[in-house]
């Protein structure tokens, strides 16, 4: 090897221990990292720019999607514009249509001397449309923050959805109790054309003592209700919903029973004050009770006693063979019959049987009025028994206490001939804890009903989540309820 090759490996060698020495110095490796992190901190700048305008796109467009009942009217009021100004042009005698044209002529031609047409014109075009979609763009802005300044919902969004409830089915659902609240706060997911028909038998708890002392009818269901619909601020319906635990002559009272209450006293019926609570929470549908009558149940049991009132009929000793209530035949609201007349499903149920449905089926008007319904109907079975008003019925027992009710009121004809059941629920530790309380699963002999000439559904009412108790699931009941309108839609088109 010559000197001077020599001397090339040398610092080839040198350079190289120079270079990897740089390279893995701890100021390198960490010149290097804030490298890669502000390459990868540009990547997600650019990453959510893309999106974010993206979004922006699709908002945009969903402006000319069908069914938002704001292009019309924007359409109109354009058109309307026009019309005004050219109606007072021809009223001054059309000079100032023509000292816009002579104006215009002179605008253009002034602006064509100093560009071209070929940039001129498609440069105006984007100045025009930019200050449309602009001025849009505010005026809507502002529009959402005068109606909603806390929410994040987008106004396009909202508007779709709320388009979307209004062309919801009408829904009738007749009950009470917190399975019918739990049923409407799934519902209200599918249609804003929600009626709750719900009953007013009430004597237990603070409902019972308001009844009491106030002479009003009970709101304790129809508050469930009321909050179950809301669409308000959360806030304002855990308020409806709050229970004051302490305090002489407040304790176990909820402030919506204490305020229904007070509207009712002001405006001098339920009915009313009910609708004044609905405008305060911006309930989505409407509620009525079954009846402005008040209602005192009774029910003669197998052993042939006799007992009075909702309370007592709820921890019955002996089975109960019939329902009645005074007034024995009590008036139905109006605003109720026309809802059930108008229906495209009618819904019983869940609820307990005996004193949050059957006493609904009480009222011969409602009766008579669902019988001459064509709208589908649908009763929905609880998920397990109720120890001293169920004990040891089965779906088929639930069905047969319906009939004879109804053929008490000279109805032989089944008047819900469609049935929702759960899933069998098979064994756990929750099924247990309510065996060890009285309890049972209800149990579906789906070959009976079939052969009754019943249209039998089931599907897992109680969710996938794990829960602390068996109650049915708003969403999924309300998700099994809409597959059952939509497939008789279908059958009937």
């Amino acid at each position: 090897m010559s000197k001077k090759e020599s001397f090339r490996t040398v610092a080839l060698k040198t350079y190289g221990r120079f270079v990897h020495a740089h390279v893995t110095s701890p100021k390198h490796r960490f010149t290097q990292r804030r490298s890669h992190q502000r390459r990868a901190s540009i990547k997600g700048i650019k990453a959510a720019s893309e999106r974010g305008l993206m979004i922006r796109s699709r908002r945009a467009v969903s402006w000319l999607l069908p069914g938002l009942v704001v292009k019309r009217w924007l359409l109109t009021s354009g058109l309307g514009l026009l019309m005004a100004l050219l109606g007072a042009a021809i009223w001054a005698d059309l000079k100032p249509i023509y000292w816009i044209i002579e104006t215009l002529v002179w605008l253009l031609g002034t602006i064509t001397t100093v560009l071209p047409r070929s940039i001129t014109g498609p440069l105006v075009v984007l100045i025009g449309a930019a200050l449309v979609l602009w001025g849009q763009s505010r005026s809507f802005g502002s529009i959402q923050q005068a109606l909603a300044p806390d929410k994040d919902t987008v106004l396009v969004d909202a508007l779709r959805a709320k388009s979307k409830l209004n062309r919801g089915p009408n829904i009738v659902a007749i009950g009470g109790g917190t399975g019918l609240s739990t049923l409407l706060s799934g519902l209200k997911r599918y249609s804003s054309n929600i009626t709750a028909i719900v009953t007013v038998a009430d004597d237990g708890g603070s409902s019972g003592v308001l009844r009491r002392e106030l002479g009003v009818q009970p709101p304790g269901d129809i508050r469930n209700c009321l909050a179950a619909l809301s669409t308000e601020e959360p806030l304002l319906t855990r308020l409806f919903q709050y229970r004051f635990s302490a305090g002489s002559g407040l304790e176990g009272h909820s402030f919506g029973n204490l305020f229904l209450s007070a509207l009712s006293a002001i405006t001098g019926n339920l009915e009313t004050a009910i609708t004044a609570s609905s405008r305060v929470l911006a309930v989505q549908g409407q509620v009525v009770p079954a009846t402005n009558a008040d209602v005192q149940l009774w029910a003669e049991l197998e052993n042939g006693q006799r007992i009075e009132g909702e309370s007592a009929i709820g921890k019955a000793p002996s089975p109960i063979v019939r329902l009645g209530c005074l007034p024995a035949q009590p008036p139905a609201l109006p605003r109720a019959l026309e809802a059930i007349s108008n229906a495209d499903l009618i819904l019983l149920g869940p609820g307990s049987l005996y004193t949050s449905l059957l006493p609904n089926l009480l009222v011969p008007a409602l009766v008579r009025t669902i019988q001459q319904s064509r709208a589908p109907k649908l009763y929905i079975c609880n998920l397990m028994t109720q120890p001293g008003e169920t004990d040891g019925l089965d779906v088929v027992g639930h069905l047969r206490a319906i009939e004879a009710q109804l053929a008490s009121l000279g109805i032989s004809q089944k008047l819900f001939n469609a049935v929702l059941t759960q899933d069998d629920l098979g064994e756990s530790p929750l099924v247990k804890h309510y065996q060890a309380r009285g309890a049972e699963p209800v149990n579906c002999d789906a070959q009976a009903l079939i052969a009754k000439g019943y249209e039998l559904m089931q599907a897992p009412l109680q969710g996938k989540r794990p829960r602390a108790t068996l109650r049915h699931d708003p969403r999924s009941l309300a998700l099994a309820v809409m597959r059952f309108y939509r497939k008789h839609k279908k059958n009937a088109q």
